[in-house]
């Protein structure tokens, strides 16, 4: 008896699925039956996340009406074979069912996950919590006390959610709105009962009370600090000078030449009446700036000053090399300037008055990035005189490869023999130092005030836990991270901590734990999102740029970063949204530093062209919407290389951010003769890029606060407050907008703030 063949079956054409070959040829055998709609092709695949037919059809018609638009088809006739017989489908019909198989039309680089081409970027919490929180009951007072009331938090229930991030979108100057300036930020060391009241105090706790840090302070005179202070090398005698900086501020054309020296600073309502910005030289360029939170109870023994804290280079030649580890002792310093309330004024409109209090000396070679404890670590008010009490906890990445830990002394309880110049102190060895072996550590953030993230250049980023090291008293310089992936390819930037709860099996937030998700960016154009408990990272974008900034913005739902062009773009974790950018603003030179606030949706972006550009994160991405996408430029920093002077143009006019067309738009806009483009260059002086943003931390009074840096040396603190679109608040008020009388929503002012 002769073998029995198997039977034959049906092979996949591949070149079918991809429209490979001829269009026309109808002959040849097609591709298998596809399976069907319960079944997702995949084992590991989920059943809910195939596109609807509507996606489908949708994504179709926009495709045909780009094609038509572009390269229109020509339409042909054809003869009926009978009355009988049916008649043949055209090909521009849609077809009845694209099968899992189906081509992707995509303009990006990467793949998405879950595809929907009905994605329109919308803010997403990333956990809710329905206890309360506070707001402010008037205009916030910088240096006074500030009432509050409880009220309705953001994520207390969907309405209030959806109601809040349609009223924030009508804010259309640069400063928030103060009505709506709410705490969005999430420690594990805060209280987070749903039962308690959501107060500054309880979710901000002062952190390190009573314990005793490792310090290393000396007092310095005044000459004995000259070597750790910036200078200017002299070409003729080799002597260190100082370097005063001669810009040009006021109107566009009256506009006065002055010179400011090191550490001296200029009040900007000299030029011009309304002005409350303050600007200072701090001698060289700035690569770090931070604040200091205070505790909210303790911020009137303090009489209510911001301390910031800036790090300038030895010189405005001096130019870091990355990976490139310098030998201790370099001498550098770290400058903590105090704004306080003015003297001749104590009005709520007080601008106050700025002053450079202290000078630290360390041994670690310049700062490259710095960042406080972001909840209070200063000592309580009762510490004997006779010890210098603590001001905070300040992290840094110096020039030496290492991450160091320095406890900060009070200006206040420093020595110095003139009350109107700063203190000097020198900073000995640090109470934590962290080195690793063949790298250096480049970028840092806090997760908490028990956990950093550090990122290496050699694509690194390391986790270390150093509650119990702090708390031992004892110097530590050889701690272990807890955690240590390779994530990029190159150096990292960029780190910063996604601040929000895991979740437990249940899917209950575990507000008692440390977040676990780090979004990163390097010299190799990835951003990524690592979950420190996964063994890989994912990349979320690719570009072809180096990505120096990667903050994280509650009010965004994730990190903000650099795309293509020097573009802006805000990025969610939300799965529903994961990988899909939304686009900010796009500023005419590269992109330095870019800092989002966890108390409003304002974001400030400092660029290379020597502009410190603000935008709302909020605003509706919907087409057609009646607010502008407004872009501020606060300021624009110009170099002119005749005369060696600066020029600082301010009070400009707000521009709109353009949007970007998609195909079909493209077309129709093709037929419209266009404005010319207005004149630019791409090349800019190094001394006029705004090298780093920082919004205030640490209270609701501090958030419209702005401090900006540039490469020239010269700083900048401004006030800034926000405003309604024509004046009109929406839903009858702050009240309307949280829900805080608790009656039924009102269907018709819905449909109006739509």
């Amino acid at each position: 008896m002769g073998r029995s063949l198997r039977a034959r079956t049906n092979v996949t054409n591949y070149a079918a699925l991809l429209d490979v070959g001829d269009d026309h040829d109808d002959a040849h055998s097609g591709p298998s039956k596809p399976p069907p709609d319960d079944d997702p092709g995949s084992d590991f695949a989920p059943g809910g996340d195939a596109p609807s037919d509507a996606e489908h059809e949708e994504d179709y018609t926009e495709m045909k009406l780009a094609s038509s638009l572009s390269s229109p088809i020509p339409s042909t006739k054809t003869k009926a074979k009978g009355k009988a017989k049916a008649e043949k489908t055209p090909k521009e019909a849609l077809p009845a069912d694209p099968g899992p198989f189906e081509r992707p039309f995509n303009r990006q680089m990467y793949t998405l996950p879950q595809p929907s081409v009905n994605h329109r970027h919308k803010a997403v919490p990333v956990f809710r919590h329905a206890a309360p929180i506070e707001r402010l009951t008037c205009a916030p007072r910088l240096f006074g006390e500030n009432t509050t009331v409880p009220t309705n938090a953001y994520t207390s229930s969907q309405p209030v959610t959806e109601r809040l991030n349609r009223a924030l979108g009508y804010n259309i100057s640069a400063g928030p709105l103060w009505e709506l300036i709410e705490d969005r930020g999430w420690f594990k060391e805060g209280n987070w009962a749903n039962d308690h009241p959501g107060t500054e105090a309880s979710r901000r706790p002062r952190v390190y009370t009573g314990i005793t840090i490792y310090a290393q302070w000396s007092t310095l005179a005044a000459s004995q600090a000259i070597p750790y202070l910036s200078t200017e090398p002299s070409e003729d005698n080799g002597v260190s000078n100082t370097s005063p900086v001669t810009c040009d501020f006021g109107p566009f054309d009256e506009q006065e030449s002055v010179t400011l020296e090191p550490l001296e600073t200029v009040h900007m309502s000299r030029f011009f009446s309304s002005s409350k910005s303050h600007v200072f030289n701090a001698g060289a360029p700035i690569w770090a700036l931070d604040w200091c939170p205070i505790f909210a109870q303790d911020r009137s023994a303090f009489f209510y000053r911001q301390y910031l804290a800036v790090a300038p280079l030895r010189s405005t030649s001096h130019s870091p090399v990355v990976g490139v580890q310098v030998d201790r002792p370099a001498t550098a310093c770290i400058q903590v300037w105090t704004l306080g309330a003015s003297a001749s004024s104590t009005a709520s409109g007080d601008a106050g008055a700025l002053s450079c209090a202290l000078i630290l000396g360390i041994d670690s070679g310049a700062a490259l990035d710095l960042k406080w404890c972001p909840l209070p670590s200063h000592d309580v008010q009762d510490t004997p005189s006779s010890s210098l009490r603590r001001l905070g906890l300040l992290a840094g990445t110096f020039e030496d490869g290492t991450l160091s830990i320095y406890s900060v002394p009070h200006p206040d309880d420093v020595q110095r023999d003139d009350s109107k110049q700063p203190a000097y102190v020198h900073l000995g060895e640090p109470a934590i130092r962290i080195e690793i072996e063949g790298t250096s550590c480049w970028s840092v953030d806090w997760a908490n005030s028990e956990v950093v993230a550090v990122g290496c250049t050699n694509g690194a980023i390391a986790v270390y836990h150093i509650a119990d090291a702090l708390r031992s008293g004892n110097p530590v310089y050889d701690l272990i991270p807890s955690h240590y992936q390779y994530v990029h390819q190159s150096g990292v930037r960029a780190v910063s901590w996604i601040r929000a709860p895991p979740a437990s099996s249940s899917g209950d937030f575990r507000t008692d734990l440390d977040p676990t998700v780090i979004a990163s960016g390097g010299h190799d154009g990835t951003e990524c999102l690592w979950d420190i408990r996964d063994p890989s990272a994912n990349v979320m974008n690719r570009t072809r740029d180096v990505i120096p900034c990667m903050p994280w913005s509650p009010y965004a739902g994730g990190p903000i970063t650099i795309d293509h062009e020097n573009a802006v773009k805000a990025y969610s974790v939300s799965p529903s949204m994961m990988g899909r950018g939304h686009l900010l603003l796009e500023p005419a030179g590269p992109v330095w530093s870019a800092s989002a606030s966890e108390y409003h949706p304002q974001l400030a972006v400092g660029s290379a062209d020597g502009s410190c550009i603000i935008a709302n994160m909020l605003r509706s991405s919907r087409r057609g919407g009646m607010v502008p996408f407004f872009q501020h430029r606060l300021f624009q920093l110009d170099y002119s290389r005749t005369d060696g002077r600066l020029r600082m143009l301010d009070q400009l006019l707000p521009g709109e951010t353009p949007d970007r067309a998609n195909p079909a738009q493209r077309a129709v806009r093709a037929r419209i003769p266009a404005a010319p483009p207005p004149s630019g260059t791409g090349a800019w002086p190094s001394n006029i890029a705004v090298t780093r943003v920082a919004w205030g931390a640490g209270s609701l009074a501090a958030a419209p606060l702005l401090a900006s840096a540039t490469a020239s040396g010269l700083c900048r603190i401004d006030w800034l407050e926000g405003r309604w679109l024509r004046d009109r608040v929406p839903y009858g008020g702050v009240e309307g907008i949280r829900l805080e009388s608790g009656g039924p929503i009102d269907v018709e002012d819905e449909e109006e703030s739509d």
